[in-house]
């Protein structure tokens, strides 16, 4: 059965209104740059991504769900399961591997070139949750065809993820100030705001923490879970490109294809 589009759609529509309400109503960081003028470079970089990535989904993704399919490649396949326990165990297993895609994309040189792009923003907020390069989605799509052949997912359950992935995106990219009490109990479970916002510090000891992308059970277990930070004390961005000249829409495009600055320092 085809995926519905516009479920994911309506999604991301909906949750991102109410970040960007939850941001007006209690942000959690006071900004640095214009946000009008950020949202319009976000969406301008999300929106070619997005071109890329649906051009190269039924090309190169796609074939290999249909095949790992008939060909029942993949660990899902090992066992026959019960079809809810199917999609949970490949939501599972597919936050995981992904977890792994995070750290490579911070540990690898090739790979850091275009994830700096998302993390250069001078801000933090739901529009940054769309602000990945498109080389960087481009390079993205053949590990998902891997995570797809190795774990065995199907169609479905890689929809079911992707959507519930977008939204966590967009929740936990937001500059929301959630109540403390709320914030403490969910970040057991999920990556929040406040632990995520830690991520994109510009200290680099701190942004080499927190990498998941949904459960945050990932950096329990790999002791990459980092929460003392005071949000105060955080400053977003990389400190070589703090200067909103070094960060227009057309310098942040070319970022990967350039002479890269040594990143950490000032």
């Amino acid at each position: 059965m085809r995926a519905p589009g516009w479920v994911t759609a309506a999604v991301i529509v909906i949750v991102g209104a109410l970040m960007l309400l939850g941001e007006w109503a209690a942000p959690l960081r006071d900004a640095v740059e214009s946000k009008p003028r950020r949202i319009v470079r976000n969406l301008s970089t999300g929106g070619i991504s997005l071109a890329v990535t649906n051009l190269l989904h039924p090309l190169l993704l796609m074939p290999v769900v249909a095949w790992a399919q008939r060909e029942r490649i993949g660990l899902l396949h090992l066992v026959t399961w019960p079809r809810w326990a199917e999609i949970l165990v490949a939501v599972v297993l597919l936050d995981y591997t992904l977890w792994w895609w995070h750290w490579a994309s911070h540990r690898v040189p090739f790979f850091w070139r275009f994830h700096l792009v998302h993390h250069v923003d001078r801000d933090l907020d739901a529009s940054t949750a769309l602000r990945f390069h498109f080389g960087e989605l481009a390079l993205s799509v053949p590990v998902r065809a891997l995570q797809v052949a190795a774990i065995g997912v199907d169609a479905r359950s890689l929809w079911v993820w992707q959507t519930i992935l977008f939204a966590s995106i967009l929740f936990h990219h937001a500059n929301l100030r959630l109540p403390l009490a709320v914030e403490r109990v969910l970040v057991f479970l999920i990556v929040t705001p406040r632990m995520h916002g830690i991520h994109h510090s510009e200290v680099m000891e701190e942004t080499d923490s927190n990498w998941s992308s949904l459960f945050s059970i990932w950096d329990f277990l790999h002791r990459t879970l980092k929460l003392d930070v005071p949000q105060e004390r955080i400053r977003i961005g990389v400190p070589a490109y703090d200067d909103v000249d070094n960060v227009t829409l057309g310098k942040i495009l070319a970022m990967p294809f350039r002479r890269q600055r040594d990143d950490w320092r000032r």
